[in-house]
């Protein structure tokens, strides 16, 4: 698939799925996958499947508040 980045620029990578298990929960979510030379990310699906978000003053992993509607 092919991602525009901030700058403008167009990389092409391949799209896969993992199970992610980390001290906030678990899930199955989609991952691109790197190449040498990129950077790690964790994107929003991921975030939103494991059900924290960032608070981006602190960095840090919060429970997100869930809904039901």
């Amino acid at each position: 698939m092919v991602f525009t980045l901030a700058d403008g620029d167009t990389v092409e990578r391949d799209i896969s799925e993992c199970l992610i298990r980390c001290e906030c929960g678990e899930g199955h979510t989609p991952v691109i996958l790197g190449e040498p030379g990129d950077e790690a990310l964790l994107g929003a699906i991921t975030l939103e499947i494991l059900g924290v978000v960032l608070n981006p003053f602190t960095r840090e992993l919060r429970p997100m508040r869930m809904m039901l509607a």
